[in-house]
């Protein structure tokens, strides 16, 4: 990393805004992705409708029957996702890499040190981009009946979901899924961060990194990826906010490997994979060059 110190609201302000911008090209990809994990959902191979063949069908399909734009459903929520979840992670784990939680005593990096430092900042970062993670996949999961998968929640925005689900569950309605998505991001987090440890002082270094970073993530994410989704998505219960597939995740385990098996588990996979590697790679760079952009900035102005 970078030898630049920042305050740490200049680090989540940095690394929130690399995500943001990342998420806005990559938003398509995520909108796919979640119709297809959502798609057969507890039922068997065979024994459903496929909609969406593979990522390239469900882009056609997607575009053919709802229009273009409806490839950028939830795009709003996305951007805050990015822009919190991903500004408080990496700033949080950029946060610990200045003050040497991750190194030795000669500045070296120590792998266990900064995976934990990973998982703690995607604890962290889980948990407070939660409500928009939800709100998030409730909008882009909502279609044409005629190509619907999943439950259909029926928030027109952002702010009419969020009033929704706090009028009928309260607060803590907010936080459904969240156990589920903080496994997710601080697995994946920490896997992420390390991998993009190496020290490089050039734009395609970093691109380098980032792609290493995004090949190692999208193996490992998926199976909780699909996890999340389908606990934030479940239909539930509208007297006492339990869901009514799921009763966390390891029910939503159990269940998934029954009936439909390891494939299950991996659903969404291609769409998650070819989003991953452009965002990583998209979120890391805008990230680097930003603080480097920020540090100029800030040099020059001390300088005069």
């Amino acid at each position: 990393m970078s030898t630049l110190h920042l305050k740490q609201w200049e680090e989540y302000i940095l690394a929130g805004l690399g995500a943001s911008l990342a998420g806005v090209f990559t938003n398509p990809l995520e909108v796919i992705k979640t119709r297809i994990q959502l798609q057969g959902e507890l039922q068997v191979r065979g024994k459903y409708t496929v909609h969406y063949r593979n990522v390239f069908h469900a882009f056609y399909t997607v575009a053919k029957i709802e229009g273009i734009s409806a490839l950028q459903k939830g795009l709003i929520p996305a951007v805050w996702v990015q822009f919190v979840l991903n500004g408080s992670r990496l700033g949080t784990y950029q946060f610990l890499d200045n003050h040497g939680f991750t190194r030795n005593k000669n500045g070296e990096v120590v792998v266990y040190k900064s995976a934990l430092s990973g998982i703690g900042a995607g604890l962290l970062s889980a948990f407070i981009g939660n409500p928009f993670q939800l709100v998030k996949t409730h909008l882009q999961s909502m279609s044409n009946a005629n190509i619907a998968v999943g439950h259909q929640h029926g928030h027109t925005t952002m702010m009419n979901g969020f009033r929704s689900i706090y009028s009928k569950f309260g607060i803590t309605g907010l936080w459904r899924g969240s156990v589920a998505s903080m496994t997710r991001i601080s697995i994946a987090g920490s896997f992420q961060l390390t991998s993009f440890i190496v020290e490089v002082d050039s734009w395609h270094g970093n691109l380098l990194s980032s792609f290493i970073g995004s090949c190692i993530v999208g193996t490992t994410m998926t199976p909780f990826d699909v996890l999340s989704t389908r606990l934030f998505n479940q239909p539930v219960d509208q007297k006492t906010g339990k869901g009514l597939l799921y009763n966390g995740i390891v029910d939503a385990t159990l269940k998934i490997y029954r009936i439909e098996g390891v494939r299950g588990f991996f659903k969404g996979f291609t769409a998650s994979f070819i989003r991953r590697s452009p965002h990583t790679i998209l979120s890391l760079f805008f990230w680097q060059q930003s603080r480097s952009i920020y540090g100029t900035m800030k040099r020059n102005i001390g300088n005069n």
